[in-house]
């Protein structure tokens, strides 16, 4: 028969072999890569995911291994043609070297800090070699690209790959920014009126064109307007002279008439004549003859 110490003693036995078992056993995940530490020095890298032994007395640090963001606060960076530039840029980096990542850094907040200022190093080292126009738009792919390049090359020893680098906006200061709008406004407020006193002219030229081909047509138009008349006149005094050759006596009456509707207008007739004057023949003679006259002999 069992005492009870010898069970208790199995008891904290068995206890200490769950313990034990474990303190033996890791999981390392899929987005991470596991350092094995004993006693503080690091004894192996585990990038496999899975469970996995170790020692009881070794404890272990899981770093990330997917990529990450690196966001820079906006620079201030001088151009070569001594522009100055607010560029706002950011990074993408992932660990590839555990080892050499923790023994340099440590974590991924002291690897941001460090980063961040290779980064702005290499922006002002690669953007002061080119003009502004250059930033903002003729070789900005390929400035990003020289930038990338220069950091990946100094994050290595770190265990760092930097996979991307962009530049968000590169930009005039606030203050250069206005004074360039200003300019520019300036600019095309003078062109617009440039652009109005030549229209003003122009249309001053068609104006003065348009009145003087008026003038020239309207000075033709009445000398054929007169000559027209003219040739009228002359049909009509002639059309009146073979009138008056082939009948005078009614000749003489039409013309009388038309010297009585001109003459003899309402509200404005005013005559000293003699009635049995020659004007006023017609009205006591319908056949125009005075009592002098005689009629002719057959």
């Amino acid at each position: 028969m069992r005492s009870p110490v010898t069970g208790i003693v199995a008891l904290l036995a068995a206890l200490l072999v769950v313990i034990v078992g474990y303190m033996s056993l890791f999981t390392v995940q899929q987005t991470e890569q596991t350092i094995v530490l004993q006693f503080g020095k690091p004894v192996d890298v585990v990038t496999d995911p899975g469970l996995h032994f170790k020692a009881p007395w070794n404890s272990v640090i899981n770093i990330d291994k997917r990529i990450l963001d690196l966001e820079n606060p906006s620079q201030e960076v001088i151009a070569s043609d001594q522009k100055r530039l607010v560029v706002d840029a950011f990074a993408r980096y992932r660990i590839k070297d555990a080892l050499r990542f923790y023994q340099s850094v440590g974590s991924i907040q002291a690897a941001n800090l460090q980063l961040t200022s290779l980064l702005n190093a290499a922006l002002r080292r690669v953007l002061g070699e080119v003009t502004f126009i250059t930033v903002v738009r003729d070789e900005r792919e390929k400035l990003m690209g020289r930038i990338r390049e220069q950091l990946d090359h100094e994050a290595d020893g770190y265990g760092i790959e930097v996979v991307d680098v962009r530049i968000r906006r590169a930009d005039l200061p606030e203050q250069n920014s206005q004074a360039v709008y200003q300019r520019m406004q300036t600019e095309r407020q003078r062109e617009a009126a440039e652009f109005r006193a030549q229209g003003g002219q122009k249309a001053q030229e068609i104006r003065s064109k348009a009145d003087r081909e008026a003038t020239v047509i309207v000075a033709e138009a009445n000398s054929q307007a007169e000559q027209t008349r003219g040739v009228g006149d002359a049909e009509r005094n002639r059309l009146f002279a073979e009138a008056y050759g082939k009948d005078p006596d009614f000749f003489a009456f039409y013309r009388s008439m038309t010297a009585y509707e001109n003459g003899l207008k309402k509200d404005d007739t005013r005559y000293l004549l003699r009635p049995d004057s020659d004007f006023f023949r017609y009205f006591g003679n319908p056949s125009g003859k005075t009592s002098t006259e005689t009629p002719a002999k057959p």
